[in-house]
């Protein structure tokens, strides 16, 4: 048996902290939910104490799951706070544990689920909290739980894709740095000991390389400091508001992955917007939240642009219409649907249509950087073989003579 230090919550919403004996953190949850109380942190005394970081790392299929079973218990009739501890305990995050505990604790201190749910920002985004809070409004909690649980799959399933086409260029490219490396600070510093040892002249562009070969092996550490430091000033760049502009800019601008960018940002937004639309959730919040949702400061500018339109009384397409932010097909799916009365339909099959380009996109990309990338690395090695061999034959040469 261990001994656990806990801190926990009473039906009061005061904390409580005390020692428990159990033989595993999970058993010792279940002791202390059976006196009643709502545990916030365990740990095994002596240890660090098990709390949530200030940014939660919870995984989206662990969002995903919880969605989908806390909509069918919800869907089964169990009362809110039964669901969820049912759902906590079948939980294999323990972060996600933590989380679904402390909005047990607020839901029994007598708050809504949509405003527990708003404690944990970096968890649950406002797609998230907004359509919890039409389904408790309409009575529909489960139905909006089960169209959460899709929306995250699908873009979960976007951005897995959107990271697989972009995981093999970027090996190849690490693999041509390497082999760069390799060559320069281990053949080439060979073949100039034997021009050393025959008082022969270096050809240029072996003396250019060896003059690369002694920078890298003497400032070697020097090299590594100036890319962790650029690294770790662009991410920090990135961060402020006119990086993420130049970022967001570049990701839908840049030759070849430009498209891929944008048709991922279109199947986010009306994926989002038929999410919400669907669910009941006002036009102009629809925008609000999707915008955020894109994560494109560009494309949230221009939803920001077309809600004043839109408050100003002008149809949802025309103010999209021309928009340089948003390819022609999503206006005009939405103007079908404003004219039918279904613009939660209409924003879906954009939304089908977008995410079967992907698919179509990332096998281009696959297609037309194939033989960039080959082309590349065949210059690379073509120099650096051009580098070694030249000062090889000029030495048989001249020893013939």
């Amino acid at each position: 048996m261990l001994t656990f230090v806990y801190t926990a919550r009473d039906a009061s919403g005061s904390d409580i902290k005390a020692e428990v004996q159990a033989d595993s953190e999970q058993s010792a949850a279940k002791l202390i939910r059976n006196q009643g109380l709502t545990p916030v942190s365990i740990s095994i005394k002596g240890e660090k104490s098990s709390i949530i970081p200030r940014r939660s790392k919870v995984k989206a299929k662990d969002k995903v799951l919880f969605s989908r079973q806390l909509s069918t218990l919800v869907g089964a009739g169990l009362p809110i706070t039964q669901s969820l501890r049912t759902v906590a305990e079948q939980t294999s995050s323990n972060e996600m544990n933590i989380i679904i505990n402390r909005v047990i604790a607020d839901v029994e201190a007598g708050k809504a689920l949509s405003v527990a749910f708003e404690a944990h920002p970096d968890v649950f985004n406002g797609v998230f909290i907004n359509l919890v809070a039409a389904g408790e409004a309409s009575g529909t909690l489960d139905e909006a739980l089960e169209r959460l649980a899709d929306q995250q799959e699908k873009d979960a399933e976007i951005s897995s894709k959107v990271k697989g086409a972009l995981v093999y260029p970027a090996i190849v490219l690490v693999v041509i740095v390497g082999v760069i490396i390799f060559m320069l600070t281990t053949v080439l510093p060979q073949v100039e000991q034997l021009y050393v040892d025959l008082k022969q002249d270096l050809p240029f562009i072996t003396a250019a390389m060896l003059a690369v070969s002694d920078l890298i092996i003497s400032l070697w550490w020097l090299m590594i400091l100036l890319f962790v430091a650029s690294i770790y000033f662009l991410k920090r760049y990135v961060e402020t508001d006119s990086g993420r502009k130049v970022a967001d800019t570049f990701k839908m601008r840049v030759p070849i992955f430009g498209k891929l960018f944008m048709k991922m940002y279109m199947a986010r937004f009306t994926r989002t917007g038929q999410t919400l639309m669907a669910t009941g959730v006002p036009m102009l919040e629809m925008m609000r939240i999707s915008g955020n949702a894109v994560n494109n400061v560009l494309i949230k500018a221009s939803l920001d642009k077309a809600s004043v339109k839109v408050k100003g009384g002008k149809a949802l397409s025309q103010s999209l219409e021309n928009d340089p932010n948003f390819l022609s097909l999503v206006p005009q799916m939405i103007s079908i649907g404003e004219q039918s009365g279904s613009i939660d339909q209409m924003m879906g099959k954009a939304a089908d249509f977008y995410e079967g380009e992907l698919d179509n996109e990332i096998k281009a990309i696959s297609t037309t950087i194939e033989p960039i990338l080959m082309l590349v690395l065949a210059v690379v090695a073509g120099a650096m073989v051009g580098a070694i061999l030249i000062p090889v034959y000029g030495l048989v040469g001249t020893t013939s003579l």
